[in-house]
């Protein structure tokens, strides 16, 4: 009973870094899922964009021979331009690559916001004892930074999405009703 006493005299300092840090990451496997997604696309719209310039350069030279002449050349030759600058964007960047790193970053985060969810929840149930939960948090602490010092950095407009995600449309919340869907009926805690 003493350590009950002591854990809820000395926990909420503990507990409001806990919650803290589950907030901080939270986001960021948010944002990592939202850049791989943003960049995902962006990869799509450029394979597309080298679709359809490949082909309007093709048609352009086409023409040359089939007559039109100066303007199948300028057509073929600017949209050849066009094309060449974006093949040229597209070397270096491996957007597939990096959104695949931001997907790794995601995933390996995600395993650190359970864990930290399950550390609170044992917090709260006083399943650990303070020095327990500092054991913990330091290793979380730890293997935190581990994985963002290899994860690729993120974005504003990723941190926006997630911050919309996670505030508007409430991803990560769900009702009973909703976590009920996904039981057999023995687990369920509203009745059908």
């Amino acid at each position: 009973m003493q350590n009950s006493q002591t854990n809820r005299e000395q926990g909420p300092f503990l507990e409001e870094q806990i919650r803290e840090c589950y907030g901080r990451v939270v986001y960021s496997h948010k944002t990592h899922e939202r850049c791989a997604d943003i960049l995902l696309k962006r990869q799509s719209r450029i394979k597309i964009a080298q679709i359809v310039l490949s082909a309007g350069s093709t048609v352009g030279f086409i023409s040359i021979l089939f007559g039109s002449g100066e303007v199948g050349t300028i057509i073929g030759g600017g949209v050849s331009a066009v094309l060449l600058v974006l093949n040229g964007y597209t070397k270096d960047y491996d957007l597939g690559q990096l959104a695949q790193k931001h997907r790794q970053a995601a995933a390996d985060i995600w395993l650190i916001r359970e864990r930290y969810l399950s550390l609170l929840t044992d917090l709260r149930s006083n399943a650990l004892t303070e020095d327990q939960v500092r054991i913990e948090r330091n290793e979380l602490l730890v293997e935190l930074h581990s994985i963002y010092v290899g994860a690729p950095s993120t974005n504003f407009r990723a941190y926006s999405q997630a911050q919309n995600a996670l505030k508007n449309m409430e991803d990560m919340t769900f009702s009973d009703e909703e976590i009920d869907t996904f039981l057999p009926n023995s687990l369920k805690k509203n009745e059908c």
